[in-house]
Parts: structure tokens; C-alpha cells; sequence
């Protein structure tokens, strides 16, 4: 042992050469945990799901990349140990190669949302390189103590480290970034104090808060100079993000979508942000997997009302979602509803939805007016009139609100309609799908009439105990559209499948593909002119 770590020992060299080498190599090797990791909100237990799940695929490939490499290292030390004392380290050459076609292999794969290297993500690629070159120094050093046969071959099995090897750097590493995470948000609060003046609105629901809060931007932005966060970003991370980088004195408002995962985020956010206004978009079963009861849905999502309400502020309700009328209905704040069923503070009528968009009579007070608009959908409608109510509050003219109304874009995989080869005619709501969403997006099918519809899905998510059931439902709802149905990745397969078959869906009609890559080539071989496609959600990387 103690001959091992003699400076004149070339073997001590040669294994601090290899667990530096071996390090950046798990780096490399760790990219499709990483990803997984961050596409769990850096929280354990998502990335322990998916790696009892579909994740146990990347466990046993990197295992099969330990057993073939300790193989040939075994049988190079084997043969040419006799020979020189450094021959056996050709084993290792093995060893890279069958590393480099593993993270080849992941690299090549088409990813809907990549690995990003933030600030965090570095800091913990950093600790994994020091930790993987510190254990991998450890196992040469058992290796040459108890096994000198084997010589430096402990080396191969260092893969079977990365997926533990992970998490447990994000975990030693917590709480590190929950300090820089407190500091961005301080920053940012500090921020938000410089302009005293500076309307502030939250916006909040199971669905529909990046939708309504860019519709809400377009129509304020008739009067008003408007700053929103960006894309989703509804954590405190995001908006402290959104606050540093985008907020100027210009801006007159400053909109913050909220997201919640569970009971308090929309509290946290809201005592950061203060806002003074805010809207409910809806309440349903999205996220009942990390909130496990409806009931704690409603809890979570009653946060926003309930701040404003202690802080004498205002708000708007989308009382077409059953669960917000619930809340408004027991809200003790000046609040102002909105609905496209039945006369209300802010309401519509005379809604006509075609392939080209929707018109609709918008009653607001005591006065109407003829609106249209380029989205899809009557569920967008109802979030229109959420803003309409906002701005009504926030003193915009009517017809500014009118002309902000017909200015709205479709929102990016959002029941976007485009157009394709061959006159065929896609629907992209491609970015997340809740129950109601789902049933909105077939309801625009619907419309495209004498053309045959193709829908394309990998069903519903993050239902809990629901999603099956949920599932099976969807199948029975696309049974009564679409002629040809594609199922994506087998997580839902079985049960959307036979919602479909019970519905008495020709189950010659139903096809499977595996991955994205596989559903465009099958797609390709599927079309025909003049369909009509609903890309009904794309479920994200850690699902594959």
C-alpha cells in the first residue's frame, strides 16, 4: 500500500491520469440523468419515478457498458499481465469505446427539451467531476490493495455510479443553490420595490395561465407599457429571472403567471411579486399526482384569492371551470366573474368557432360588442374575458380592449393551426394536456368537416391514481372524431387503446410508435391529402 502511492511509482501517475479521465467520461455519461433531474425541478423523487420506470432502460445500458468493459479489461490483464507491468491499461481502450457509443448513442437522440447548462447545472457537473475522480482513485486503490490481479479494472465498473452519483451531487449541493436561488430573489424583490407605482397582476390555475396572461399582455399593451414573464416561467426562479433581466421604468405593469406543484408555492410567489390584482384561470386534476387529492388542487390554487383578499386587492374568476366558482362564490374581496354560459360581470355570446378562428358578442357592463379572433376553441374565449375583465378594471377603453381582442396571436403549441404539404391542415397543441384541454382540442376537430381527421397522442400525465381512468376516457372521446389514431410511447397505450376499441374504434385504425422520430416516419407513411391532424401533447424527455 504504501509502495502504491510512491512518487517514483509510474502506477500512482497512470491512476490519477485515469480518474481524471474517468470523470470527464461519467460527466459525458450522466447527461440523460441530468436531464432527467432537471426536468424534475431538481426534486428526487420525480427522478426516481422515471428511473423505476422508463429510466430503468438508461440503467441497464450503462451497466451493460460496466459488465462488456470489466470483460475485456479482465481478459487483456488475463493475457498480457506476463508481458509489462502497463500492457494490461490497453483493457481500458475497451472501456472508452463502449462509453463513447453509450453517450453517442444518448446525444444523438432527438431531444424535445435538452440538457441546459444554467449556472446550477455547471456547479454540479463540477462537484460530480470531483467526486467520480475521488471514487474512482478509491477503487484503483481497493483494486491494487485486494484484487492485483484485476489491477486498474475497477475502473469499468465506475458506471454503475452515475445514476446515484447524480442526485446525490444535486442533493450535496442544495444547499448551496438554495442560498444563490434566496439571493436572485432578493435581488429581484429589491428590484420590485424601486417602482412603488407598478401595477402588479398574478395570474394563476391547473391550466391556462400562459395563454391568458400573453392575451392579457396584448390587450393591456393597447394603453399600457406591459412587462410579462416569459414563456412558463412561473417559479421563483423564473420570475426573479424575468424581474433582473426584463423589467425597466418604462413599464407600467408587470404580470407574473404562478405555477404550484404543491401546497404554498402560489403563497411563496405571492409574497414575493405582492401583487394588487389577479386572475383564476381554472381548477382541475392537472399536477393530482404531486398534489394527491383534488381537494389540495383547490387549496393551492385558492392561494392567490386569498392573499389579495388580505391585502385588499382584486380579482377576476373563471367561473366556467367549476372548481374557481366554488372558490369565488365564498370569496370576501372586490372580484369580478366571467363566464361564456349565462350572463355575468363580464360574459359572451353568439359564439361561432371555424377552422379559421372565432367570433363571439362580448358583453361587458351594460354595453356589447362584436369581437373575433384568431384562436381556436370556446375555452379561449373564457380567458379572454378574464382579461377583458382586467382591463375593464384597469380603466382600458372599450374599443382598445375590442382591438386588443382581434390582435391576439395563437399561442406557440397551443392549438396552433398550420398548414402542410399536400393541404393538410395540423393542429399543435403539442405543450402540456389537461382533461379539459384535451376535450377542447377535440371539439375543434370536430370542426373540420367532410375531411378525415388524424389525431396523434401520448395522453394524459401527472394524473395520479386518475390517469388511467383518465386515459381510457380520452380513448372513448377520440373514438367519436378521428378516423386514424396514433398512440406515442407506450406509457398510456394500453388504456387510451382501449377506451378506443370499447368506443368501437376500428383497432386496424390504431397504431404505436415508440419515439417522435418513429411517429413523424409512420406519420409520413399514414397521410394522406386534405387530413386534418391533432397533435394532442408531447410528453417530455424523462418519459423516453
Amino acid at each position: 500500500m504504501i509502495e502504491f502511492f510512491d512518487i517514483s511509482n509510474g502506477h500512482l501517475f497512470v491512476a490519477i491520469i485515469l480518474s481524471i479521465i474517468n470523470a470527464i467520461i461519467l460527466c459525458f455519461m450522466g447527461y440523460k440523468f441530468m436531464q432527467v433531474i432537471q426536468l424534475s425541478g431538481y426534486h428526487s423523487r420525480g427522478y426516481f419515478d422515471w428511473l423505476k420506470g422508463v429510466g430503468s432502460v438508461h440503467l441497464g445500458r450503462v451497466a451493460v457498458v460496466a459488465f462488456l468493459s470489466t470483460a475485456c479489461f479482465i481478459v487483456a490483464d488475463v493475457i498480457l499481465v506476463d508481458y509489462n507491468s502497463y500492457l494490461p491499461y490497453l483493457g481500458f481502450i475497451f472501456y472508452c469505446l463502449f462509453s463513447y457509443i453509450y453517450i453517442r448513442n444518448v446525444h444523438i437522440t432527438p431531444q424535445k427539451t435538452p440538457l441546459k447548462m444554467t449556472g446550477r447545472m455547471y456547479r454540479a457537473v463540477i462537484l460530480m467531476f470531483f467526486l467520480g475522480s475521488l471514487a474512482t482513485f478509491a477503487l484503483i486503490i481497493c483494486s491494487a490493495l485486494l484484487i492485483p490481479l484485476y489491477s486498474y479494472g475497477a475502473v469499468t465498473l465506475t458506471p454503475l455510479l452515475v445514476p446515484v452519483l447524480v442526485p446525490f451531487t444535486h442533493w450535496l449541493m442544495s444547499p448551496v443553490e438554495n442560498a444563490v436561488n434566496k439571493g436572485f430573489e432578493f435581488k429581484a424583490e429589491k428590484k420590485l420595490e424601486q417602482f412603488p407605482s407598478l401595477i402588479k397582476i398574478g395570474i394563476t390555475g391547473s391550466f391556462g395561465k400562459t395563454s391568458t396572461k400573453n392575451f392579457l399582455t396584448t390587450i393591456l399593451s393597447e394603453k399600457y407599457s406591459v412587462c410579462a414573464t416569459p414563456f412558463n416561467y412561473n417559479t421563483p426562479m423564473g420570475i426573479s429571472k424575468a424581474i433582473l433581466q426584463n423589467l425597466n421604468v418604462s413599464h407600467q405593469i408587470f404580470i407574473a403567471e404562478m405555477g404550484a406543484r404543491q401546497i404554498g408555492d402560489v403563497k411563496k410567489l405571492c409574497e414575493f411579486v405582492k401583487p394588487q390584482y389577479g386572475i383564476l384561470t381554472s381548477i382541475g386534476q392537472q399536477h393530482i399526482a404531486t398534489f394527491k387529492s383534488f381537494e389540495n388542487v383547490k387549496r393551492a390554487k385558492k392561494e392567490l384569492p386569498d392573499y389579495l383578499a388580505e391585502n385588499g386587492g382584486y380579482c377576476v374568476f373563471n367561473v366556467d371551470s367549476e372548481g374557481v366558482a366554488e372558490i369565488a362564490s365564498k370569496a370576501n374581496l372586490t372580484k369580478a366573474e366571467v363566464t361564456v354560459a349565462h350572463p355575468a360581470d363580464v360574459w359572451a355570446s353568439d359564439i361561432i368557432t371555424t377552422k379559421d378562428g372565432t367570433s363571439f358578442t362580448l358583453h361587458m357592463l351594460d354595453k356589447s360588442y362584436k369581437c373575433k379572433t384568431k384562436l381556436l376553441g370556446v375555452h379561449n374565449i373564457s380567458n379572454i374575458l378574464s382579461c377583458v375583465a382586467m382591463a375593464i378594471k384597469l380603466n382600458v377603453e372599450d374599443e382598445k380592449i375590442v382591438a386588443g381582442i382581434e390582435k391576439i396571436q395563437p399561442v406557440e403549441h397551443r392549438l396552433q393551426i398550420m398548414q402542410a404539404d399536400n393541404e393538410v391542415t395540423i393542429l399543435d397543441d403539442t405543450y402540456n394536456a389537461s382533461i379539459e384541454g384535451s376535450k377542447r382540442a377535440l371539439e375543434v376537430l370536430k370542426l373540420f368537416d367532410n375531411r378525415r381527421k388524424v389525431v396523434i397522442t401520448s395522453g394524459l400525465i401527472e394524473l395520479g391514481s386518475l390517469e388511467r381512468l383518465e386515459n381510457y376516457n380520452f380513448g372513448a372521446r377520440i373514438a367519436e372524431v378521428a378516423n386514424l389514431v396514433i398512440i406515442v410511447n407506450r406509457t398510456n397505450y394500453l388504456a387510451i387503446k382501449q377506451g378506443l376499441i370499447d368506443a368501437e374504434f376500428p383497432e386496424d385504425k390504431i397504431l404505436v410508435a415508440d419515439t417522435l422520430v418513429d411517429t413523424q416516419k409512420l406519420l409520413q407513411e399514414v397521410i394522406e391529402t386534405g387530413d386534418v391532424v391533432l397533435w394532442e401533447n408531447d410528453l417530455p424527455d424523462n418519459y423516453y
